[in-house]
């Protein structure tokens, strides 16, 4: 039968849970996060050319070390939204939802029946191809998939109080980045602007009865979101940690290896 999702009691109880992005496609490194620790990992198929394949290795992977596994889609269609569930996703993070009607679409196309109108197969990956009884598959999908939406622009806070609203989204998750564009400070996700900005959508979101989720470039950066109330940190990516890891050990060095 389908695993449980560990995240969804966490964050309903008011836990924090560290996850971080998977931008590169080997299984190797997805694996490593989650023998590393991390909750949960959002396998990237928006800022990457990630293919569908390789996204189903990482859903294994993530299984095999008992990491929670996410998608991040593309889009908000249908058809991203399916694959990613089908393959075994326990969660999509959907960017760009900026109405409530939107929002009450992307519950829609996570969830059967009753709940929405996701499409049906028995054969797929995440009801294991058939072997699992049709009704149980369907009831516990909708009871264990998570649904983060993104908050990520002027349109989407300006109509953060009615998304807020919709059952059966469990995430509001910010766009730091693109709230700077947003907001008029392009690249700046430290500005005033938008720090006060983020500190409204987590007060409405909070007050809603849903959790806030955010990225955060290091641990420090994640502490001080989660002293705030954010409750679902995204902790920097694959690729940024080998990065920073790399550039910290290479600085270190460099007393014995002048000029690198």
């Amino acid at each position: 039968m389908i695993r449980s999702n560990p995240l969804l009691p966490k964050l309903r109880a008011g836990e924090p849970c560290i996850g971080t992005f998977a931008k590169l496609t080997d299984p190797a490194a997805t694996e490593v996060l989650g023998l590393a620790g991390f909750d949960f990992v959002v396998i990237d198929n928006e800022h990457t050319a990630m293919s569908k394949e390789s996204m189903v290795g990482l859903i294994r992977a993530a299984e095999r070390v008992g990491i929670v596994p996410t998608v991040r889609p593309r889009d908000k269609g249908a058809a991203e939204i399916l694959q990613a569930l089908d393959a075994g996703a326990m969660g999509v993070q959907v960017p760009q939802v900026d109405t409530a009607e939107q929002a009450r679409q992307v519950v829609a196309r996570v969830k059967y029946a009753p709940q929405g109108n996701r499409g049906y197969a028995a054969s797929q990956r995440s009801a294991h191809y058939g072997f699992m009884n049709a009704t149980e598959y369907a009831e516990t999908s909708n009871r264990e998939t998570l649904v983060a939406c993104y908050c990520e622009t002027a349109e989407s806070m300006h109509n953060l109080e009615e998304i807020v609203k919709v059952e059966g989204v469990d995430v509001i998750f910010i766009g730091p980045f693109d709230l700077s564009q947003a907001l008029g400070v392009m690249g700046q996700p430290g500005h005033q602007r938008v720090l006060e900005a983020i500190g409204e959508i987590t007060r409405k979101t909070r007050a809603a009865g849903k959790a806030v989720g955010i990225i955060a470039s290091d641990a420090a950066q994640a502490k001080r979101w989660i002293e705030q109330g954010i409750q679902y940190i995204s902790l920097s990516s694959d690729v940024g940690m080998i990065g920073a890891l790399g550039t910290r050990f290479m600085g270190e060095l460099r007393d014995i290896a002048p000029g690198r």
